[in-house]
């Protein structure tokens, strides 16, 4: 990843782009405290509750593998992909506090068969593909080291 220009986020909000400890930011409701990704701003999803009130926050950076694999399709439009595509593995991980799942990319070079479930992984961020020479970055999992 480039270092020489500020990073360039594929999706304005969603993340922070601290190149050492990025995030994914979130949203936490003020009357109920369930936690929602992308961000919410119109009304509580929980259906026990009727607040409109949510303060954003920096959803936790860690968590486990809860499902995986391997996409073999180029994304449909408005969805940008490098070319030529690559099939690359995605993983749905269930973050350590909120406990709620959220889907992402795992770093390059990762297959399908190098993951399993309840593997412990971080948030990273990687270039998502060049526009005019600039590295767009996003959010992918990579796997901590096991002990």
């Amino acid at each position: 990843m480039s270092t020489a220009s500020p990073l360039k986020p594929a999706i304005e909000g969603w993340f922070t782009l601290h190149p050492e400890r990025p995030a994914l930011l979130g949203t936490r409701c003020a009357g109920c405290g369930s936690f929602f990704f992308p961000k919410e701003t119109l009304y509580c999803r929980n259906p026990q509750c009727t607040s409109r009130e949510f303060s954003e926050v920096e959803l936790s950076r860690t968590g486990k593998v809860w499902s995986f694999t391997t996409n073999h399709y180029a994304p449909p439009a408005p969805y940008i992909s490098p070319e030529p595509f690559k099939p690359y593995t995605i993983a749905a991980v269930e973050l350590d506090k909120e406990k709620m799942v959220v889907l992402g990319q795992m770093v390059d070079g990762l297959s399908a068969a190098d993951l399993k479930a309840g593997m412990e992984v971080e948030l990273v961020l990687e270039p998502l593909y060049q526009e005019d020479g600039e590295d767009v970055v996003t959010w992918k999992w990579k796997p901590l080291p096991t002990p």
